[in-house]
């Protein structure tokens, strides 16, 4: 059984920000299933869908790693089980 997971990225634009993202999946295991990002003004905003369901740690140590590297980056990186995320985000 699948277990997929939304991660969030948003700050201003800087080299590394995917790749730091990128390989914190490929250390745990972690299958990026879609990626998309955008640059407007200056200002990075990603959306990647991945699979937990053989990775090698959990939701909430994933959620620390990657605010972790985001606070590196000066970016914000969230992470949320896809069905939390999408019940907070629907419309009507």
């Amino acid at each position: 059984m699948s277990m997929k997971v939304v991660i969030t990225v948003v700050g201003l634009d800087r080299t590394g920000i995917i790749a730091t993202v990128s390989n914190v999946m490929a250390e745990y295991g972690i299958n990026i299933e879609t990626i998309n990002q955008v640059i407007l003004d200056g200002l990075f905003n990603m959306v990647m869908i991945v699979d937990m369901e053989k990775a090698a740690i959990d939701l909430e140590e994933l959620q620390n790693v990657l605010k972790e590297k985001g606070d590196v980056l000066g970016v914000e990186i969230r992470a949320q089980h896809a069905d939390i995320f999408y019940a907070m985000h629907r419309v009507g």
